[in-house]
């Protein structure tokens, strides 16, 4: 296995804590809701491996926004209080326009029912729409959130990480180590290990993707991200997993009450780039208004 070690900054701040919120929510057994130029291998693709870890991981936005269209595989485990919960979802994205569609599996809640409809997801830049949302939505609305106002920029309130996101947060990437090549569904892969500064992907995001990095930059506990993703021999993003971290609500401790630590890890995968995506926004008669009840 080749061993490369690169570092260029980095650093984390301690922040306001981050409420819980959305589709992860975890409470009492409810579940709620670019870098340089590259070299080439003689056959028209990036030689990869011969690039500087930061330089690939730098670019791998806009690769895949060169792509277009790809199929989604995403899964989310979340980890507080003993408690540990998996949501999964399944769609297409397209990277062009930074919009998505994605159908989000809930997990059994605590009682054992698992008739749990799944959540359709709707992604844009900015904004998060969410049909079977939660109790007291009626079945034909949707839910519309500014993901620029929540306080982790929607990496977790949906269940789902925006796969743009995912991909920017890679731009922010500021120690990295080179893992070697391996296989994933019968594809050649480099595999990449580090840590992403919130901060640094939000200044180096696109503007779509800008506000929403922002506010995870501001609301998360920890600015460090630990990655571990995935390129092909062309430099697209294959898969990634991020270990987010943050304080939610308080526990009891030998010096009194103190924040709970919540662990999220989020798994993307791409493939099928080329994938027709077709994604039509709701009109503003569909959205829902009213209160959303959890569990």
């Amino acid at each position: 296995m080749v061993v490369q070690q690169y570092r260029d900054g980095g650093g984390a701040r301690a922040a306001r804590a981050l409420a819980v919120a959305g589709v992860i929510a975890v409470t009492a057994g409810c579940v709620g809701g670019g870098g340089g130029g590259g070299g080439s291998d003689g056959s028209g693709q990036r030689a990869v491996a011969a690039e500087r870890p930061l330089d690939v991981l730098g670019r791998a936005a806009g690769v895949l926004a060169e792509a277009g269209g790809a199929e989604a595989r995403t899964s989310m485990e979340t980890a507080a209080g003993g408690t540990r919960v998996t949501i999964r979802g399944e769609g297409t994205y397209d990277f062009r326009t930074q919009m998505g569609r994605l159908k989000v599996v809930l997990p059994t809640d605590a009682a054992g029912a698992d008739d749990r409809r799944p959540i359709t997801e709707l992604l844009a830049p900015g904004a998060l729409y969410m049909k079977n949302r939660g109790a007291g939505v009626p079945d034909d609305k949707w839910v519309r959130i500014d993901t620029t106002a929540l306080e982790d920029g929607n990496l977790v309130t949906g269940g789902v990480t925006d796969p743009m996101a995912a991909a920017e947060l890679l731009r922010g990437a500021a120690d990295v180590t080179y893992e070697g090549k391996s296989e994933l569904a019968g594809v050649t892969v480099h595999h990449y290990r580090g840590v992403a500064d919130l901060n640094r992907a939000a200044r180096a995001a696109s503007p779509q993707s800008r506000g929403a990095l922002s506010a995870a930059a501001k609301g998360f506990s920890k600015d460090a991200v630990p990655f571990d993703a995935y390129l092909d021999e062309e430099g697209r993003l294959r898969k990634v997993r991020h270990r987010f971290s943050f304080a939610s609500g308080s526990r009891e401790g030998r010096g009194g009450q103190e924040a709970a630590e919540v662990t999220v890890v989020s798994t993307l995968l791409l493939y099928g780039f080329g994938a027709p995506v077709t994604v039509k926004l709701p009109d503003e008669d569909d959205i829902y208004t009213g209160e959303i009840r959890q569990g």
